[in-house]
């Protein structure tokens, strides 16, 4: 992988990791564009950086709201902070147990699999349509709402299904607030990235040569900088009530990543 590449798909995981449109899908898309042939090693080793990336710029933006969360848990008081630090530990469960129960499955739906994140990508347009519609509220998130949102979090690993879009448009169709929905969304990731990062770094399967480490910065640069961007313009764009142009977008690359696959099939 070169410079170029590595700028690239880190733009791309930066941008689509909060904006609702699937970073696992659209970084299949672009390394079928590019044709990537990158060992599996050093797949997983860039894979780990750019999360790192945007794991990053998470934590800048909400690194206010993060604070609460770790005093909330350290004070071992049932205030506000504490009863957040729970319903975001709980709304990680459903994604953990895939995670730790189907890996081998959940790789096999990876590489290559464009008929795939085409049918996803529509599934994706087809939550932010309905999400778009719902009304505004004050609601917060309940205990109960977490563990739905969890679930929707587990779907969305599956290539095609935004995250993001998936988790806002799920809290946001429960009927709570659109903005709390979002900050919900982005810092409920967090701990489930660092510790993806800590578990195939202890997996001993990452292999890390010297000619790989101006193209991993470039990539995390790319990845951090994009991510910043992303995730303040998506709080905007949720609250506004924008995710129709997202649902448009997904649309129309998920009909055209279907067509591709047809075609070659």
């Amino acid at each position: 992988m070169d410079i170029f590449e590595a700028i690239i798909l880190g733009v791309i995981q930066g941008l689509t990791e909060f904006l609702p449109v699937s970073s696992s899908g659209h970084l299949e898309l672009a390394k079928a564009i590019l044709g990537d042939e990158s060992l599996p090693e050093d797949s997983l080793l860039f894979t780990v950086v750019l999360h790192f990336a945007t794991a990053l710029s998470t934590i800048v933006i909400f690194r206010k709201d993060i604070w609460l969360i770790l005093k909330g848990l350290l004070q071992f008081k049932w205030n506000e902070d504490a009863q957040f630090s729970l319903k975001i530990i709980l709304s990680m469960l459903p994604a953990v147990f895939v995670g730790l129960f189907f890996e081998e499955e959940l790789e096999s739906l990876f590489g290559g699999q464009i008929l795939l994140v085409g049918c996803m990508l529509l599934l994706t347009a087809f939550l932010l349509l309905l999400a778009d519609r719902s009304k505004s509220t004050n609601k917060k998130v309940s205990f109960s709402n977490a563990l739905v949102i969890g679930l929707a979090q587990a779907v969305a690993i599956l290539p095609g299904i935004s995250r993001s879009g998936a988790t806002i448009s799920t809290s946001v169709i429960l009927g709570n607030d659109k903005s709390k929905a979002a900050r919900f969304s982005f810092l409920m990731v967090v701990p489930l990235i660092l510790g993806k990062m800590a578990k195939d770094i202890l997996s001993g399967e990452i292999d890390y040569g010297n000619d790989q480490l101006i193209p991993l910065s470039f990539g995390f640069l790319a990845a951090f900088v994009s991510g910043l961007v992303a995730c303040t313009w998506m709080i905007r764009l949720v609250r506004n009530s924008q995710l129709k142009y997202f649902a448009l977008y997904c649309l129309v690359v998920g009909a055209l990543a279907i067509a591709v696959s047809l075609y070659y099939s």
